[in-house]
């Protein structure tokens, strides 16, 4: 997987306005977009959220900055206005840059190339099953009982690599949580719509569950659960009325 860095800088309509350092494309819903908030509150970077819906990821507006029309994307205003889409590469890009004190990455190069061996696997593994899996059970306008069994094969594939590995340690990588053990965070968050409506995570992969709520638990991806939680409740109380 080559990692997506636009080297362009945005536009003048999207600066400093909000007098926050970046500004965050991204979608309630869709996990992609929270892993950067989630580490973008660890690191203590102020930003912007701008919450797309899916009709208007490809808009003109976006794809100015995003030629492949999808979120999360994120432009750095201290840096140029840097513009960056794929969100492993964001993840990196945060930490290379901005992480100096390696609270969630790590100095060693042994230890990083683990790091983005476990964060390219969420990116092409874990990301596409799950997302594969969601679609076919919820949103594809006709059942399709093969589609539907393959991604939910794969989806617990998934949490069978991580089982076991987590058997034998507490994290993916150096001992603690990094950005590795992040990424893995939105979409576990939703495997009730992943997998069977009466999934038992807890049961079935005991050490992955286990690991996933000590991550969820770390102080800036827990206040991003609760941010997304509360957004959730705002949409659904708005659709209700």
């Amino acid at each position: 997987m080559s990692p997506a860095i636009s080297t362009q800088h945005a536009p003048a309509q999207v600066g400093m306005s909000h007098g926050k350092q970046f500004t965050l494309f991204s979608h309630v819903l869709a996990p992609n977009g929270w892993k950067i908030a989630f580490v973008l509150n660890i690191l203590q970077r102020t930003y912007e959220p701008v919450y797309l819906d899916s009709g208007t990821y490809k808009s003109p507006e976006h794809v100015i900055y995003n030629p492949n029309g999808r979120i999360p994307t994120l432009i750095d205003h201290s840096n140029g206005d840097l513009v960056l889409w794929e969100s492993g590469a964001i993840l990196l890009y945060l930490v290379d840059t901005y992480d100096t004190e390696h609270k969630i990455s790590v100095a060693c190069p042994r230890e990083k190339a683990v790091l983005i061996q476990w964060l390219f696997f969420q990116t092409t593994g874990q990301g596409p099953y799950f997302g594969q899996s969601t679609w076919f059970r919820h949103f594809h306008p006709e059942k399709i009982p093969s589609a539907i069994a393959r991604y939910q094969n794969e989806a617990r594939r998934v949490l069978g690599v991580l089982e076991s590995v987590l058997s034998q340690q507490e994290y993916l990588v150096a001992g603690k949580v990094t950005i590795a053990d992040i990424a893995f965070v939105p979409y576990n968050n939703i495997l009730q719509h992943v997998i069977e409506d009466d999934f038992d995570f807890k049961k079935e992969f005991p050490n992955t569950y286990t690991w996933h709520c000590k991550v969820a638990a770390v102080d800036g991806v827990r206040s991003g659960l609760e941010e997304h939680l509360r957004l959730i409740t705002k949409e659904e109380t708005k659709n209700a009325s």
